[in-house]
């Protein structure tokens, strides 16, 4: 429904006064946010006095970023319910000036604002009226106004809006979506974060948007997720910086972006695995292959020999064992070497304690030859009331005797001779190359699939880097961290264990089982949101449905929810991908593309000699067609070097890091090219779903591959 058919705003001179009525309620919602920022800088210049003050400063400070972000966008909506109540909605709330005061705007995210996404003319749900306000910066540029009493044939909320803005030009950085949300796409959003949550879309039903919009309305409606963050897992660090500006943009700091390749501090990827060997470390079966390689390198129970001021002093075999054992029950490897390390330190304080006072116990059996002997134990105050009369070492000489105990480097040096320290990627190194060790570990893998892995290679794979973070929490951290440290996304980012108030995973098809369990470990309580399209996965896994791509980690404990409108891709282009995901095998229902762009999907033929031509004028008509947008060029991989050579400052990427992307034009070369490609039908789903207009497709002749 568009403002020049909706009733009662219809007519130049209503909507010209409707502008300025907003503009006028802008203005005053800017000037009031500037005054709060003000307050909360002059309360903020207060130094905190205590961790009570402290927390509330982070909560402040915090709110102020928020108002400070919220330049642009900040209205973008009105409710007018049944009662006369009239609400603005925005990106971030403004309070009234008192107590008293109606807010002069409702926070997207609030309970309050849900009709604005919900309500509809069979469930108004109180409202009698919805309106889009379309601003530029601080510029009211346009209403698209909709009575909640006149039936909409397309079911959308704020249709005018929503393709105003599915309509305007590709930057390459998307951009929030609070006001144009759908109904379906709120639902998701505002789902309570109860367990893993699988969310499976088709191309352009906003899975990306729902998605980073999900994260910023937990932080907001349960403010205690703000102290543990919220990790925010993509597949491309290109996918990263696209969607870079979404949740500042909505207020949104206490957030991790990152990908599975880069969990793990300290680790890069420089190599790349054979498909098969991907698909291989992928596995679940490493899981419990890794558990039962470090169970096995826990110490044997040996008799150890430390020695003190020149004495010596011995722990039995026996007594080693049981302190092995009682260390090692429901700890990580070096969480257990820290319990028995401490333990072997206190016997010998012990045996240090009982030999001083069985020394002078002799001398009271009248050994007079030994009468000015002593251990030589810390001197400390009072010492020579203790100790000095009976042997026996009093509360402070033990605290001392410990002190210089745990300081001292040779019994350090007869620990680890023990019980050694390990490091995760000698571990694992020495795992994957030992035929004999996969063979005893993980005994599922057959000798071809040892072979894959044990292959020497330079530098990690993607694949390992799952296997060390799942060796990594096996064996424990040596530092341990303070268990109240506050959320900074440096800190966490820099920190493997860190543990996260919820993850999101964006293109969550392409996760290995093992990726899963790597994700599972940074939210214990399962606290996951993960969107994805299974007909778009490209990985080497073999999953085709998301039982199997998740139920290995999650087993039942997850739920689906769908998304099943498609708003970016045209109809036009939608219709070509029937027979795609036919060859693809897919079992899912592709979404129902809900807008025509006007332009049918085009072919162009040409053989080998002008494919850089023909590619190079294609994509200049392209950029003048849709001039102050953007223009993708997505080829079969083996054509992207040449491509890319070729034509200067025309980027030319391959179907799968296009993923996730879209642009105003999309060019594909060599669309057959690409359809040859391992999972070739998914990855030419994907190529081909990027575009919000237009599609141009090279074919290469028959003689030309």
């Amino acid at each position: 429904m568009t403002e020049e058919t909706t009733a009662p705003y219809a007519g130049a001179a209503v909507r010209e006064d409707a502008i300025a009525e907003e503009q006028a309620h802008l203005d005053a919602a800017h000037e009031r946010r500037h005054e709060i920022v003000r307050a909360l800088g002059a309360e903020l210049s207060t130094p905190a006095q205590d961790a009570v003050e402290q927390a509330r400063h982070r909560g402040l400070a915090r709110h102020r970023t928020e108002l400070q972000r919220a330049e642009g966008g900040l209205v973008f909506g009105r409710l007018d319910a049944l009662d006369g109540t009239t609400r603005r909605i925005g990106r971030i709330g403004v309070s009234g000036a008192t107590d008293d005061d109606d807010p002069l705007v409702l926070d997207w995210r609030a309970q309050a604002a849900r009709p604005f996404y919900l309500a509809t003319p069979v469930e108004p749900l109180g409202q009698a009226h919805r309106r889009h306000i379309r601003v530029e910066g601080s510029t009211v540029t346009g209403v698209d106004d909709e009575p909640l009493d006149v039936a909409n044939a397309s079911g959308l909320v704020g249709e005018g809006a929503l393709f105003a803005a599915l309509g305007e030009r590709r930057t390459g950085q998307m951009t929030t979506a609070a006001a144009t949300l759908q109904r379906e796409q709120d639902k998701v959003v505002r789902a309570e974060a109860k367990g893993p949550l699988v969310v499976q879309g088709g191309p352009g039903t906003g899975k990306t948007v729902v998605a980073l919009h999900r994260a910023a309305y937990l932080l907001f409606a349960n403010p205690q997720l703000a102290a543990q963050g919220v990790l925010t897992l993509g597949p491309s660090r290109r996918f990263l910086d696209y969607i870079a500006q979404v949740l500042p943009a909505l207020g949104e700091t206490a957030i991790v972006a990152a990908t599975p390749d880069i969990l793990v501090p300290g680790i890069t990827v420089t190599a790349e695995d054979p498909r098969a060997t991907e698909e291989i470390k992928g596995r679940a079966l490493w899981q419990p292959a890794l558990t039962r390689y470090v169970a096995s390198l826990t110490p044997e129970a040996t008799a150890i020999e430390l020695f003190w001021q020149a004495e010596r002093y011995e722990i039995p075999a026996a007594t080693v064992g049981r302190l092995i054992a009682a260390a090692i029950s429901g700890r990580t490897y070096h969480g257990a070497r820290a319990v028995f390390a401490d333990q072997v330190r206190e016997r010998l304080v012990q045996a240090i304690a009982d030999r001083s006072e069985e020394l002078f116990a002799r001398v009271d059996d009248g050994l007079e030859d030994i009468v000015h002997q002593r251990v030589d134990f810390p001197e400390v105050a009072g010492g020579d009331e203790g100790s000095e009369a009976d042997g026996v070492l009093t509360d402070a000489e033990l605290d001392a005797l410990r002190e210089k105990i745990a300081d001292d480097p040779h019994v350090a040096v007869t620990v680890g001779r023990v019980w050694p320290v390990l490091d995760p990627e000698e571990e694992l190194r020495r795992l994957l190359h030992d035929d004999a060790a996969l063979r005893q570990f993980a005994p599922e893998l057959s000798a071809a699939e040892r072979a894959a892995v044990s292959a020497q290679q330079t530098g990690w794979a993607s694949g390992d880097v799952a296997l060390l973070d799942a060796i990594s929490d096996l064996l424990g951290d040596t530092v341990v961290h303070p268990p109240e440290e506050e959320f900074l996304a440096e800190r966490a980012a820099a920190r493997r264990d860190w543990v996260y108030g919820h993850v999101i995973v964006d293109e969550a098809q392409e996760l290995s089982e093992m990726q899963w369990h790597m994700v599972a470990r940074r939210t214990p309580q399962l606290s996951i949101t993960a969107v994805g399209d299974i007909d778009q996965a490209e990985t080497p896994h073999h999953h085709t449905t998301w039982a199997q791509a998740v139920g290995a980690v999650f087993g039942s404990r997850w739920t689906q929810a769908a998304l099943t409108i498609g708003y970016r891709t045209p109809a036009e282009v939608m219709a070509l991908t029937a027979p795609i995901l036919k060859r693809a095998g897919s079992l899912s229902e592709p979404p129902r593309a809900v807008r025509f762009s006007g332009f049918e999907p085009w072919e162009l033929d040409v053989d080998e000699a002008h494919l850089v031509t023909e590619t190079a004028r294609a994509f200049r008509e392209l950029t003048d067609r849709w001039s102050g947008g953007t223009v993708g060029v997505i080829a079969a991989a083996d054509r992207v070097p040449v491509l890319s050579a070729a034509l200067e400052n025309v980027p030319v990427i391959t179907a799968t890091q296009s993923k996730g992307l879209e642009w105003d034009a999309t060019l594909v070369i060599d669309p057959d090219g690409i359809a040859a490609e391992p999972r070739g039908w998914n990855r030419l789903y994907v190529a081909l779903t990027r575009s919000t207009q237009e599609l141009g497709r090279i074919n290469i002749g028959a003689a030309g591959r």
